[in-house]
């Protein structure tokens, strides 16, 4: 047999290989699309009326930020894991500005219990649900993107996933409503964004499995 004859067998049948997107260029894409649909919200919903006044303080510049960046490094580090060739320290890329996003946000509660003592606490539904509502939504957008990696690392790329969706819905949250407290800012928006990223590291490995099939 012919080398040229056993090749054109061995190629019959076969389907071209879907190439995948460089990472920098999925994140950038995902958080296009994710800044889209907070901006739809913004226009149906309308800035808070204090948002101008509020961004005027540096700690709420700087939670703003820190939110940003932690969902822009969680997006990132997703898509990077979900090649087999990057090493899994990537997975690290977000945690010093969630812990700086997080410690800045307890420095506010701090602040305020110096200025005016214990916050009356009250409940936020409408925090809770406006993070899962869309963190959900973005997270499974990820995560189609992603579908590559659900023979590779399902469950960090998922978290990951869950996290960066949550924590852009957090600050597209910041936008359009207020809490009075910073002590309500960390148990609502801070919980709400766990709570996403723990169903999407519970159940986004099923969700990547069955979008890779």
């Amino acid at each position: 047999m012919q080398t040229d004859e056993l090749i054109s067998r061995l190629s019959q049948g076969l389907t071209p290989v879907r190439r995948v997107m460089p990472p920098l260029l999925g994140a950038l894409s995902w958080l296009s699309l994710a800044a889209v649909l907070i901006g739809v919200v913004v226009l149906i919903s309308g800035l808070r009326h204090d948002l101008e006044q509020r961004l005027m303080l540096m700690h709420e510049q700087v939670n703003m930020v820190a939110g940003l960046a932690t969902g822009t490094a969680a997006a990132i580090a997703a898509f990077h894991l979900a090649l087999p060739d990057r090493s899994e320290r990537w997975a690290l890329l977000p945690l010093p500005f969630a812990a700086f996003w997080v410690s800045g946000l307890g420095w506010g509660c701090l602040t305020d219990f110096v200025d005016q003592g214990f916050p009356a606490l009250s409940t936020s539904f409408g925090c809770l649900s406006f993070i899962i509502a869309f963190g959900v939504p973005m997270t499974l957008g990820m995560l189609w993107m992603t579908r590559h990696a659900a023979r590779i690392r399902p469950g960090p790329v998922a978290a990951l996933a869950g996290l960066a969706a949550a924590a852009i819905a957090s600050c597209g949250l910041t936008l359009v409503h207020h809490l009075d407290a910073a002590a309500m800012v960390l148990i609502w928006h801070g919980g709400s964004v766990l709570l996403v990223m723990l169903l999407s590291r519970r159940w986004g490995p099923r969700a990547l499995r069955a979008m890779g099939e």
